[in-house]
């Protein structure tokens, strides 16, 4: 097979992976959709963190990530805490709530892929799990490189 039209099948199965996405969001709580559930897992992930870093995990502008942040913390699932290292500046905590919340995305997005992946082998959702993780990889910080 030709490279180009190799990138190019790929290119349209990653267009067409947005019917993926909407199927999760569908899932999920209608007040903690995609942006404010990425800020929770990144949270739980990473530990305690300024807006800014947690701008550049989910690879979006600080606008974009400060509206999701404020989403998060008017529900309780976020405390913004002062930084010690800098007054002007807050670091984002996950809360108790914010566990909780991610317990039940958890169950929902687990029940999903289990009733829509139901006839894919264990394997199959290993090399999935692996290759996603590597392309991703492979780009980065696109943004830098990329516009």
């Amino acid at each position: 097979m030709e490279p180009s039209s190799r990138y190019e099948d790929l290119a349209r199965a990653i267009s067409a992976f947005g019917a993926v996405k909407r199927g999760v969001a569908r899932v999920l709580p209608g007040d903690c959709q995609g942006g404010a559930a990425a800020v929770l897992a990144l949270l739980k992930h990473h530990g305690d963190m300024r807006t800014s870093r947690l701008a550049e995990l989910m690879a979006v502008d600080m606008s974009v990530c400060s509206r999701h942040v404020a989403h998060t913390v008017s529900r309780g699932w976020v405390e913004r805490l002062p930084d010690p290292d800098d007054g002007r500046s807050r670091i984002l905590r996950l809360s108790p709530e914010g566990f909780a919340m991610l317990t039940e995305l958890d169950r929902r997005v687990t029940g999903a892929f289990t009733h829509y992946l139901a006839e894919w082998s264990d394997d199959d959702v290993a090399l999935l799990t692996t290759l996603l993780a590597r392309l991703r990889d492979s780009f980065g910080d696109c943004r830098a490189t990329h516009a």
